[in-house]
């Protein structure tokens, strides 16, 4: 089994984030490092109206200048916030400064809050996800081929550029969370390198594999040649034990990869004590 760190960037301090990803990046056991892409806090307990909430895509490329080894991402980019020609861009920037190293994660949005706050559309379910499968046939066109030219109900390119490419390639992986069984999970057997799953459980989770195995037999792709992640929140006064059974319960499931989500406040000195303990259950 693998492991990720991820901070939720709301009613915490740049700096404190920072500490926690520099000291991530020193310990093998973290693979990778990830944030969120919301405007306004979404976890309980918090001010939805007052507490801070630092944006995902510009602490990307502060961290990407700010670490040296760790993977970065974004848990997951919302399509609906920005053009996909605009995020396409932005991805190769951030894999450039960060030597390769960034992990593109996508997903349709959903946040009803900030789109009503901020006047952003927020179309209906099936629309929402018909932009999403054309945004990221956008973002793939866009990184890996010269020019692009897309002809779609919401997105049109005519013999667009993104230079420079991203260092990766043939891009950068593409994580999609979420688990709804017909178009999440469909888009994750076309397109992604990682799929990100809310689940309560690991048997839960085993159902909604099988919904994904069933998919990716649609489109003739191996399963095995996606990675399968969770998250488990961990935070201050939390119990390292139970989430370590939380983990291994997981592993024994079959994922792949654990992101152990801190809730703020974020402290690093949580980040090598986590990583000792579940250094047992790394493969």
């Amino acid at each position: 089994m693998r492991f990720a760190i991820k901070t939720v960037p709301e009613a915490t301090t740049w700096q404190d984030q920072l500490d926690v990803w520099r000291a991530a990046d020193q310990l093998e056991l973290w693979e990778s490092a990830w944030n969120f892409d919301h405007f306004y806090p979404i976890f309980p307990n918090h001010d939805h109206l007052r507490d801070p909430c630092l944006e995902g895509w510009t602490m990307l490329a502060a961290m990407a200048q700010a670490t040296s080894r760790i993977r970065i991402g974004c848990q997951v980019t919302g399509m609906i916030y920005r053009h996909p020609a605009v995020l396409a861009n932005m991805a190769a920037t951030v894999d450039i400064i960060s030597g390769g190293r960034l992990e593109l994660g996508l997903g349709a949005g959903w946040n009803e809050e900030e789109t009503t706050a901020y006047g952003i559309p927020l179309p209906p379910l099936k629309e929402r996800f018909d932009r999403f499968d054309e945004g990221l046939e956008a973002i793939v066109g866009l990184l890996t081929q010269e020019s692009t030219t897309l002809d779609g109900s919401y997105v049109r390119l005519t013999e667009a550029r993104c230079e420079p490419k991203p260092v990766q390639r043939p891009h950068p992986p593409i994580t999609i969370g979420g688990s709804g069984p017909t178009r999440t999970l469909r888009a994750v057997a076309r397109w992604a390198q990682q799929w990100n799953c809310l689940t309560a459980s690991p048997e839960d989770w085993l159902a909604k594999k099988a919904i994904l195995e069933q998919r990716c037999d649609e489109v003739s792709r191996d399963i095995s040649e996606i990675t399968c992640s969770v998250n488990l929140r961990y935070g201050v006064g939390g119990d390292l034990a139970e989430l370590v059974a939380q983990a291994s319960s997981y592993a024994d499931a079959g994922v792949d990869l654990i992101v152990v989500a801190l809730p703020p406040p974020h402290d690093a000195r949580m980040v090598e004590p986590l990583a000792n303990a579940l250094a047992p259950l790394a493969a």
